[in-house]
């Protein structure tokens, strides 16, 4: 069992040589807590070695990954340091600092990718730890103004893996419901059963108050309890008090203060160390059978793979002219069923490709109809003038219809306004289609230039295409425009009225009269002006005048 720890210590290595980040969740305990809560200052009294940079603000920026390994001699060696051996730890802090500051710049900035930190000492058990940034609430200097955010992702980031145990540091001197670590713990770990409780700064709690229910696991539990630590002040710091003396007066502090007394064997760094070191062990004992199950599943995945590029030439033509043929057809593929609506990827945010398209059609192209601007005052003057004006010098007599000339002149000018929604909606319909078009490029951003090559072609065919549609759909307008159909069974006029009315209600009403009453015919021709009044009456088959109305 005493093997277990190196063994997850050299795969951790492994996958940072790579570059890459861990798929395999190795079993980890990550260390979690808010700014000045004791984290560095717990870590430090592990190694009993001042080791960690110090400062206000955000001071751990990348998560450390930091391996304890039990030895005869002290040392530190990086990972990224090959072959060097850091035996004053002054160097290594400022090893640390210089890394850091490379990869997230000085301005306090952070980042994920991890720093692996090994050290050897005689003084230590076998045991991995990850600190991660301490959770902050305000930017400072140059800080984003997300990092609360940024912190907040990469300590999940970590966290809500299953296989990660979560060492949550808390100072007793503040509400334990207020917790940043306990809460972001609870979040992953809602039963409790993978998160270590560890509390700081018990030397610093209210005189009459201390923290007794909370490390009896009373007051919110958890699986693997809490433990009680009592780290250097930031005095005895300045003052460069030695580690070894800082243990000595933990020690003292729990064998004398009445309320822990009783459980001074269980609290400690010294017991934290040992608990730590079991719980990971047992840890990746109990995840071993899991883990080995999945990392033989990889291992035969990345076989298989060799296995089919094994006799693969990068430099053969032929290949690469079927990789491209490959992708354009796929690219073909998709930009088809996104229209037709069969795509692998269905979007639940919105709509795109062919379902917007026919919202263009069915509700945005009847929306931009019913938006024209229609004043029925102004269209009542435009035929009035219509009518005089196809009179001309001539009178204007009072008649049963409006005047052909003057019907075609004011139903033209409305279907000419049919224009606007009709060119709009090509517009909308030729946007999505470049928006589809762009999408589907996605699958190609591995080759930027066959991408960029794609899109402009497949987008400057669909814009040629655009011309064209817009020429056919004026076309049309201007062919409703040039001749306008009375006859025809959609329009609504007079004629049609009385055919209709006619054809349905002949046998049934017979020939009904629709209207009679005085009428005045003036007649210039015959009356020289002057004007006589007839009775008509206006029939379902006719219209008949009468000198009067017997």
């Amino acid at each position: 069992m005493e093997g277990l720890i190196p063994l997850v210590n050299r795969l951790q290595d492994a996958f940072a040589a790579l570059g890459q980040s861990c798929l395999l969740d190795l079993p980890q305990i990550a260390v979690v807590g808010g700014q000045s809560a004791g984290k560095s200052s717990v870590l430090e009294n592990c190694v009993s070695r001042d080791f960690l940079p110090r400062g206000s603000g955000i001071v751990t920026r990348r998560p450390l990954v930091l391996q304890l390994i039990t030895a005869k001699t002290e040392y530190a060696e990086f990972l990224h340091c090959k072959g060097r051996k850091f035996t004053d730890f002054d160097e290594v802090r400022q090893e640390i600092e210089a890394e850091t500051d490379r990869i997230t710049g000085v301005n306090k900035g952070i980042s994920s990718v991890p720093i692996n930190l090994r050290i050897y000492s005689p003084h230590v058990l076998s045991l991995t730890l990850i600190d991660l940034p301490g959770i902050t609430k305000v930017p400072v200097g140059d800080q984003p103004p997300d990092i609360e955010q940024q912190i907040r992702d990469m300590i999940m980031q970590f966290i809500s893996r299953e296989n990660c145990l979560i060492l949550a540091v808390t100072p007793a001197n503040t509400d334990l419901a207020n917790s940043d670590a306990l809460k972001l713990a609870k979040e992953v770990d809602p039963q409790g059963l993978r998160t270590i409780g560890v509390i700081t700064k018990l030397d610093l709690m209210d005189e009459g108050t201390d923290a007794r229910e909370i490390l009896e696991n009373k007051l919110l539990p958890l699986r693997r309890g809490y433990i009680g630590v009592v780290n250097r002040s930031q005095k005895d710091i300045d003052g460069k008090k030695d580690i070894k003396a800082a243990l000595l007066a933990e020690r003292k502090f729990f064998l004398s203060h009445p309320a822990y007394r009783h459980m001074a064997d269980r609290m400690g760094t010294p017991y934290l160390q040992k608990v730590l070191n079991q719980q990971l062990t047992n840890h990746i004992r109990d995840t071993l059978p899991a883990f080995r199950s999945k990392l033989q599943s990889q291992l035969l995945s990345i076989e298989h793979e060799v296995e089919v590029y094994k006799n693969f030439r990068p430099e053969d033509p032929t290949r690469k002219t079927k990789a491209l043929l490959q992708m354009v057809q796929q690219f073909s593929v998709d930009f088809e069923k996104r229209i037709e609506g069969s795509g692998d990827q269905v979007d639940t945010l919105e709509l795109s490709g062919g379902a917007k398209i026919n919202r263009i059609f069915h509700e945005r192209f009847p929306f931009e109809l019913v938006k024209m601007e229609f004043n029925e005052k102004e269209l009542r003057r435009e035929i009035s003038y219509a009518i005089k004006n196809i009179h001309g010098i001539r009178q204007v007599l009072p008649c049963l219809f409006t005047p052909d000339m003057a019907f075609e002149a004011i139903v033209k000018k409305q279907i000419v306004k049919l224009k606007g929604p009709c060119l709009k909606s090509v517009d909308l319909v030729m946007q999505e289609l470049i928006n589809t078009v762009k999408k589907c490029t996605k699958k190609l951003a591995t080759y930027p230039r066959l991408c960029e090559e794609t899109e402009r072609i497949v987008a400057g065919y669909i814009r040629e295409r655009e011309e064209k549609t817009k020429d056919q759909v004026l076309l049309l307008i201007d062919i409703q425009v040039s001749y306008i159909n009375t006859n025809h069974e959609d329009f609504i006029g007079f004629a049609n009225a009385q055919q209709r009315s006619s054809q349905v209600n002949k046998s049934a009403v017979g020939n009904q009269v629709i209207r009679k009453g005085w009428l005045t015919i003036n007649n210039i021709g015959i009356m020289k002006g002057g004007s006589k009044e007839y009775w008509f009456v206006l029939t379902a088959e006719s219209l008949s005048w009468y000198k009067d109305d017997e």
